[in-house]
């Protein structure tokens, strides 16, 4: 049996990884949670799976899910704040961490749960677009597994698996496109929050809904893959995929090109991702490929005149060192100011690109360590706060 620690158990995948993990509990058990602020939802699933330890943002939240467990009379542990994020990514019980939190708050907790020798499953794509060079070395030093748990990352992994990197020629990455694809520049002008948030494909968080808006999800997808995979980014193609139907692809050294379908649902890459290395049974519909939205695939290129943020992607994945962290800490910045009402969508781009070229002229740190990728972070917050407020 598998024990499992679910870092983000209340968002969208960690909701659906505690979905497969209560279809089987013969094969997985749930030794930790942790979350920010859905209180109520912690209880829940506290009292469902009664994890040994949860983890909730305040001190406060901490005694009110503590008076809950005592009423209950379970005998979870509460801890809280950062470490105790740490403290169930690095619980000795358990054996695979499914990194579910969204942004930088994830990347910490994934660290050290890499160096207490713990499998992770990876749905967090901030850990590596800002502290790859690390990460990917600490996960070799300690024989840990990284599978990813995005559609598009585990369509790339399982398409190569037990086949050797170098026949690797370029990745294919796919894109929906999101709530804007076919739209103008001037057209953005004056979208809504309501508009921005209803992504035709995929029913996710509030931030990555607002990055498939601006097509920087994708662009940290590519620098994500680019660690992920051992490729640079200028191997890495984005194609625009309306039909979400295949996740990804793979060119090989003779020309062949391996790809993998499935309904748009995040239960495969998550089920796939906690059975490794085994394949589990199926528990999504059967693929039918006479289906309405399945029988026609359409590809297009994306427009990067009015997507700009995939052009930032590869060009800070081309430079390197601290200059990704700087651009996912700008955009996260930028995409909280938005969310919370305090600046318009044609402004979040704009001012990550203005943070970025900034931070090049400041001078790039070349080998970040976790210290300066934190600092950088800092940095890149304060500047996207002066410049937006």
């Amino acid at each position: 049996m598998k024990k499992i620690s679910v870092l983000g158990s209340t968002g969208s995948i960690g909701l659906q990884t505690l979905d497969v993990i209560r279809r089987f509990p013969e094969k997985f058990s749930v030794v930790a949670l942790t979350c920010r602020s859905s209180i109520s939802l912690i209880k829940a699933q506290v009292k469902e799976f009664t994890p040994l330890l949860v983890s909730v943002e305040s001190e406060e939240d901490a005694r009110n899910v503590r008076e809950y467990i005592r009423d209950e009379g379970l005998h979870t542990e509460v801890v809280f704040g950062p470490q105790g994020n740490i403290d169930c990514a690095t619980l000795h019980e358990a054996d695979t961490v499914v990194a579910a939190m969204v942004g930088m708050c994830g990347l910490w907790p994934v660290a050290e749960s890499i160096r207490s020798g713990k499998n992770i499953a990876l749905a967090n794509k901030e850990t590596l677009v800002a502290g790859g060079s690390f990460i990917m070395k600490a996960a070799r030093d300690h024989g840990v597994d990284i599978l990813p748990v995005d559609s598009e990352h585990s369509a790339i992994w399982q398409c190569i698996r037990g086949r050797a990197n170098e026949r690797l020629e370029r990745i294919i990455l796919t894109a929906s496109g999101g709530p804007f694809r076919g739209y103008s520049r001037e057209m953005l002008e004056n979208v809504t929050r309501e508009q921005v948030l209803k992504h035709p494909t995929w029913n996710m968080g509030g931030k990555i809904t607002v990055d498939s808006a601006t097509m920087m999800n994708k662009g940290l997808e590519v620098i994500e893959a680019s660690w992920l995979f051992g490729i640079p980014v200028d191997r890495i193609d984005v194609v625009v995929h309306p039909q979400s139907v295949i996740h990804s692809m793979v060119s090989m050294s003779d020309g062949s090109i391996l790809a993998q379908l499935g309904r748009p649902d995040m239960i495969l890459p998550i089920e796939v991702a906690l059975f490794y290395p085994d394949r589990g049974p199926r528990i999504i519909p059967e693929f039918d490929p006479f289906a309405e939205g399945i029988n026609k695939l359409t590809f297009e290129k994306c427009d990067t005149e009015v997507f700009p943020a995939l052009d930032l992607a590869f060009h800070a994945g081309r430079i390197g060192g601290s200059l990704p962290a700087v651009m996912n800490s700008a955009n996260e910045e930028a995409v909280q100011a938005f969310l919370g009402g305090k600046t318009g969508y044609n402004r979040i781009i704009p001012a990550v690109r203005k943070c970025m070229e900034y931070h090049e002229r400041s001078g790039i740190i070349k080998t970040p360590d976790p210290d300066s990728v934190f600092e950088a972070d800092r940095w890149a917050r304060e500047f996207v706060r002066a410049d937006l407020f």
